[in-house]
This record gives structure tokens, sequence and C-alpha cells, in this order.
């Protein structure tokens, strides 16, 4: 779709990859995912394409460079969670112990990295939710 005298657009994003990231995620779907910027195998091989564009980390985490990369996967396995490609119920979890993981492979101190796991069990169900997809602007409005 294009279009014309006008633009959509979202806002939520503050980062933009600027080359694609690989890595073997303990999430393995039924079926090869594939999407305009993320693919997940079945062997759990997780592709973010150059491009994808995500949030950082939420909450009161601050955005460092120790937790950077979590809060790429982290956001891209939410992401497809949103979109229905893997579920909720099943793979939150795991996505959100392989960012606690991730951020302390990366620097990030273990009662830290723990404080943000807790704070991801305890606030994070809405952001995998279908009923949180980002929704896309027009300017200028209609």
């Amino acid at each position: 779709m294009t279009t014309e005298g006008f633009i959509l657009y979202r806002c939520e994003y503050k980062y933009q990859l600027a080359k694609a990231h690989k890595m073997k995620v303990p999430i393995q779907p039924k079926e090869d995912i594939a999407t305009e910027f993320i693919n997940l195998d079945t062997l759990g091989n997780l592709f973010v394409k150059s491009g994808y564009a995500w949030d950082g980390p939420s909450g009161p985490v601050p955005d460092t460079d120790e937790n950077m990369r979590a809060s790429l996967v982290h956001d891209a396995l939410y992401q497809l969670m949103r979109h229905d490609f893997i579920s909720a119920r099943t793979h939150r979890k795991p996505a959100d112990k392989l960012f606690k993981k991730m951020c302390k492979e990366d620097g990030v101190s273990n009662l830290a990295a723990s404080t943000y796991y807790k704070a991801l069990r305890k606030f994070g169900k809405p952001s995998a939710s279908p009923q949180d997809k980002k929704k896309a602007h027009r300017a200028p409005r209609a």
C-alpha cells in the first residue's frame, strides 16, 4: 500500500537497527515465521533485519549499551506475540528469561537484571497482547 498526499507513521519507536542481527533463542515455533523485519525458524534462529525499529528498554529501565541488545531481541519476540505468530501464554516467560540472561551477558549486574526480569513478569503482559499493536497515525489528518 502506498499513500499520496499524506503519510502513515508510527511514533512509539526510538531506535532503528543499522545492521541485521541473528541469534539462537529458546523459542521454536511450529512453522517458520517470516515478517517484513523479523524471521524466526522452527530451530529457534531469530533474524532481525536492518531497519527494524524498537523502543529500547521500557518502564524504569534505563537505555544503556548493556541492555540494548536484550531489548531488541525481547521487543522482536513480543512483537511476534502481539501479531499472533507465537503464543504469549507459551513464550512470554522464556522471552523474559532471555532478556535477563542477555542483560547479564552484556554487563548488567545480576541484581539489576533480576529486578528488570521481575518487572517484566509483573507488568509486561499487556505488551505481548494483540490489543497492544502499534497504531498508525496519519499526517495531515483527514
